[in-house]
């Protein structure tokens, strides 16, 4: 406590130094110090319940943190970033796509369709995708998409289709997402605009996750985002970090972005409609991919792969290895938009023009070279041949036509002669036949000048490999005689310059092959100086290489002993001092293992074995794979994610070609083995809390799982105590439930949603709302699971013998009853029983019961019966329809949209009606009373009501009573007053009720005028409160 001048006037704590309690205390404390030093557990847990819990907690903690092992395939040259641009139309993608693909590579876009594929930097490349406001072109690309940029109007805020992206990401596999706010510039305050961007903000970290990027742009200056802003969302997208997702890990699948039709043309003339042969193009991702797969096309159905082949990447990466890309390397590769250079097939070359918006780049373009120069030929061959020069050998001059004299020879010679012989041969009559048509002022017979040897020797040093001569200890065994000694003045030779390939020179060289050698393609040639290296000194020339001695862990001759040794756990003898490194090195290495063991002693190495077995499993196959030829390696393996492939399908229908449009996308998934069979497919569902409907068994519904969207009848049930699964006409409102239906088989645990309409129509929409209706995973493929139903067998006793009854109305036949022996009936009231025997033909039986039963009871007989699900499965084919059809697939409709297409009003039966119950109340018989009883009953228990006569049956009633005169008067003036009064008290109570309502009114005027006063001021008050945020 202060007082008046601050100083704090309480007092200190006194620890006491003497007295019973200290004494007491210190006693304690002597005794537990005693103890504790005695203590023969001094080490060890007190309780054993904690040290087990405190054991299991430890094992659930390394437990958790286990996973299973995956396999690294990430590829040595991965595919694109796969970016998706989602949004409400009018929202900005085109022209986001437009700035990010001018960012990048420096060229502008007037018209995108498709997909756009460019260099984003040293290692990296993406290729860009707009996605359209159509539930099946987002199901599509939420399933191959490896980042998405979600758009939102910042001034109308999240739409529908943002979450309903949201919900399909999370099914399938939720990849990376980045939010972009666009249209902030129509929101002039700066203050709303601020509440604007943290009220976003929150609602996006909500919906995906906390800390989720949010980019903001601020607004369009001559059709173009701000730089700065695209710039940065580009530096963003480049160093994005991407998730690994089980479906795709374990399924190959690639994004079309090329499409040929190769149809023989006489076909297609003949039948417009006729199956299409056709070429699909794009990048692999994924997991390998052979012919042997089966594949899906989102939107037109299964197929098998008649050809796979890789092709030479269209958009490749840069092979320098500098800092920043050079124009020439920013390529771009966009086929359906009219952009792709050129393009080389095994089949053909495709040259891909450019369009209006790059005429200023066309003259430094490669495909314009080719075309300009094959245009702008004034001369003809023969005149440019006879211009041209070559030059056959370095640091020689150029051999032209005027080097070239004619002559007539003939070789009579039986000898084999090499290649170009032949070649001057055909030259030669090619020639002649060429001059033959023209004038023949030039003699077209050839030989070889004779100063082109003098010309062509400063270039022809003979030189060896010094490298293999060094270290070669067969060199000094070769002597002179090994050496081929060719004479130029030879009759073998031709043209002095090629030499005929005799057998006692090819005997010669397979004798004595040797690295010393010469090549026996050079003619040795006269005054050629060459330099004698044999007589030079071989360790001069070892010094020039190698310097230094060798260390024991790089010498080959010291590794060699090393290998020889022992092991230490053999009973072998060994000098051990021979070699002291040797020694320290291998108890080191025994040590190490020594300590491995014990430290891993109380560890379960289950885990760790597994990772090791499959990283070593993985690289063996990595290594076996590597060391293969690359055509070998397609083959066994398959073509690898990255490479750029070709797929050839045959019998594709001819509406896929006919009403192709690029702007929709065309994803191909690869089908593991068994995933192409269709069976019965059991999955758990939960209704989207978002509907506002429950869902009806047997509705149809458009299901999208794994690669697939397709439309079904799901049968519902509920998975009883018993295993028992329990029909459900409807799914529960806050619960999930199980759900069977006829579909592709899927592998466990794989994410699905369901959906009831695709169409994009407005009408549908607005009646619709929120359009994914259930989600769920599959549990499990057991074609045996049975759907069973209830069923209450209804029967009424017609005779009753004690505990013996005759039963009627349930069933129809002995031969139903003889069914049902044995089994357990019930009355409503609880009375439990058996079915016995039949008793006659039209299915009365007889039943015994635990006790006695009453003809009114009803009998009621519990059973089961299995439910079928209907076998019915359409996949959905939206890319075969015509373009303006496309959002409009409409397939099985439900019955209460046929009911109300046709009017159709179905009358409900009676039994399904609710009506009102109503209980006729029941009359007694009167009491009566024997005289007897009477006279013994006391006094308040007698009845009182009337006499009784002698007979007993007759009622007499009391005698009226007959009033004076004066009593008559009495009365009739009670009458009047009291009627006087009446008629008073009712006037009296009319006013009141009049003043009443008129009071009720008054209040209410004054409330309706306090109401307009208040409202008048509050608009007074906001007025002057806005008028003062804009100033």
């Amino acid at each position: 406590m202060n007082n008046l001048n601050g100083e704090n006037t309480e007092k200190k704590h006194k620890v006491k130094c003497a007295g019973g309690k200290v004494d007491k205390k210190k006693k304690l404390k002597s005794e537990t110090a005693e103890i504790k030093e005695k203590n023969p557990k001094a080490f060890t847990f007190k309780s054993a319940v904690k040290a087990e819990q405190r054991f299991r907690r430890k094992q659930d903690i390394e437990t958790k943190k286990q996973h299973v092992p995956v396999v690294d395939r990430t590829p040595i040259e991965p595919p694109p970033l796969l970016v998706a641009v989602v949004g409400p139309p009018k929202v900005g993608k085109t022209t986001l796509i437009v700035n990010l693909v001018k960012l990048f590579s420096k060229t502008p876009l007037s018209d995108i369709k498709g997909p756009v594929t460019l260099v984003m930097g040293k290692k990296q490349r993406i290729t860009l995708m707009e996605c359209k406001n159509d539930i099946n072109s987002m199901i599509d690309l939420a399933k191959v998409a490896d980042l998405v940029l979600v758009l939102c109007d910042a001034s109308f805020g999240f739409e529908m289709e943002f979450f309903e992206f949201l919900n399909i990401c999370q099914v399938h596999g939720m990849p990376k997402i980045i939010g972009i706010l666009t249209h902030l510039d129509m929101i002039k305050n700066y203050q709303a605009l601020k509440n604007t961007k943290r009220m976003l903000k929150h609602r996006f970290w909500t919906e995906v996750y906390p800390g989720a990027k949010l980019f903001y742009l601020s607004g369009i200056v001559h059709g173009e985002y701000l730089k700065n802003e695209i710039k940065n969302l580009g530096r963003f997208i480049s160093i994005t970090k991407l998730r690994s997702l089980s479906w795709r890990s374990t399924h190959s699948y690639l994004l079309v972005d090329r499409l040929e039709d190769i149809t023989s043309q006489e076909l297609v003339r003949r039948d417009l409609q006729c199956n299409r042969n056709i070429l699909l193009y794009g990048y692999l991702r994924g997991v390998p991919l052979t012919k042997q797969n089966y594949i899906h096309i989102a939107g037109v159905g299964d197929q098998k792969i008649h050809s796979v082949a890789s092709l030479n990447d269209p958009c490749p990466l840069p092979e320098r290895k500098k800092r920043a890309l050079i124009e020439k390397e920013k390529l771009l590769y966009a086929p359906f938009s009219g952009l792709g250079g050129i393009v080389y097939d095994q089949d053909a070359v495709y040259v891909e023009l450019a369009g209006s918006h790059s005429y200023s780049q066309q003259n430094n373009s490669e495909s314009y070279a080719v075309s300009a120069n094959l245009l702008d030929t004034k001369e003809t061959l023969d005149i440019k041949m006879k211009q041209s020069k070559i030059k056959i050998f370095s640091h020689a001059e150029n051999v032209g036509a005027d080097d070239i004299l004619t002559e007539n020879s003939k070789i009579e010679n039986s000898k084999e002669v090499n290649f170009m012989e032949n070649v001057k041969g055909n030259i030669t009559d090619k020639m002649k036949n060429i001059g033959n048509k023209r004038d023949n002022t030039v003699s077209l017979e050839i030989k070889f000048d004779k100063n082109f040897i003098q010309k062509t020797i400063p270039s022809l040093h003979f030189k060896r490999n010094l490298m293999k001569f060094i270290y070669d200890h067969a060199l000094n065994d070769i002597g002179e005689k090994d050496v081929i000694k060719t004479d130029i003045n030879n009759d073998n030779n031709v043209g002095n310059l090629f030499m005929l390939n005799s057998n006692e020179n090819q005997n010669h060289k397979l004798k004595h092959l040797t690295t010393d050698l010469l090549d026996s393609s050079l003619p040795s040639l006269q005054n050629l100086k060459t330099n004698d290296w044999v007589n030079l000194n071989q360790n001069g020339i070892k010094n020039c290489f190698v310097t230094g001695k060798w260390r024991n862990n790089e010498n080959a001759e010291e590794l060699l002993k090393l290998d020889d040794l022992p092991d230490f756990d053999s009973d072998e003898d060994y000098d051990y001092s021979t070699d002291a490194e040797t020694m320290r090195r291998k108890k080191l290495q025994l040590k190490q293992k020594f300590d491995t063991a014990y430290d891993n002693f109380y560890k379960d190495d289950f885990y760790d074995e597994l990772k090791t077995r499959i990283e070593k499993q993985s690289e063996l196959n990595k290594q076996l794979l590597s060391n293969m030829n690359e055509d070998v390696r397609v083959e066994v393996e398959g073509c690898r994610p990255g490479m750029y492939v070709k797929l050839e399908l045959h019998d594709m229908p001819a509406e896929f070609i006919n009403n192709f449009e690029p702007s929709y996308p065309i994803v191909i998934g690869a089908l593991n083995m068994g995933e192409e069979n269709i069976g019965y497919v059991n999955v758990k569902l939960k209704k989207h809390r978002w509907y506002n409907k429950i869902l009806k068994t047997k509705d149809p519904l458009i299901v999208s799982m794994g690669w697939r969207r397709f439309q079904t009848l799901p049968l519902y049930f509920k998975l009883e105590d018993d295993l028992k699964c329990r029909f459900l006409k409807y799914t529960p409102q806050h619960v999930s439930c199980c759900a069977q239906f006829w579909g592709p088989v899927t592998p466990q645990n794989t994410g699905f949603l369901a959906i009831q309409n695709v169409q994009n129509c407005p009408e549908v929409l607005k009646d619709q709302g929120f359009r994914i209706v259930a989600t769920g995973t599959v549990s499990e493929l057991d074609q045996s699971t049975k759907v069973l139903k209830k069923l209450k067998l209804v029967g009424n006793p017609i005779k009753i013998y004690k505990k013996t009854a005759f039963i009627s109305g349930m069933f129809n036949s002995s031969l139903e009853v003889a069914k049902f022996e044995g089994a357990k009936i019930k009355t409503v009231s609880g009375i439990r029983g058996q079915v016995k025997k039949a008793v006659r033909d039209n299915g009365t039986f007889r039943a015994t019961f635990e006790d006695k039963i009453q003809l009114s009871d009803v009998i009621v007989c519990r059973t089961w019966y299995a439910v079928d699900v209907p076998k019915f499965y359409c996949p959905i084919t939206n890319l075969v329809l015509p373009k303006e059809k496309k959002d409009l697939w409409n397939g099985v409709k439900t019955l209460r949209e046929l009911k109300v297409e046709r009017n159709i009003k179905e009358q409900p039966s009676s039994d399904s009606l609710y009506t009102a119950i109503t209980k006729d109340s029941k009359v007694f018989k009167p009491l009566i009373i024997p005289k007897k009883l009477q006279v013994a009953l006391p006094y308040k228990d007698k009845p009182k009501n009337c006499i009784l006569s002698k007979n007993n049956d007759k009622r007499i009633e009391r005698v009226t009573v007959v009033r004076e005169k004066e009593e008559r008067k009495i009365m009739e003036m009670l009458k009047m007053l009291k009627t006087t009064y009446d008629y008073k008290q009712e006037q009296q109570a009319v006013a009141t009720k009049k003043r009443i309502q008129k009071q009720q009114k008054e209040k209410e005027m004054e409330e309706i005028k306090k109401k307009a006063k208040v409202q008048s001021q509050k608009k007074n008050f906001m007025r002057l409160k806005s008028n003062a945020n804009q100033h």
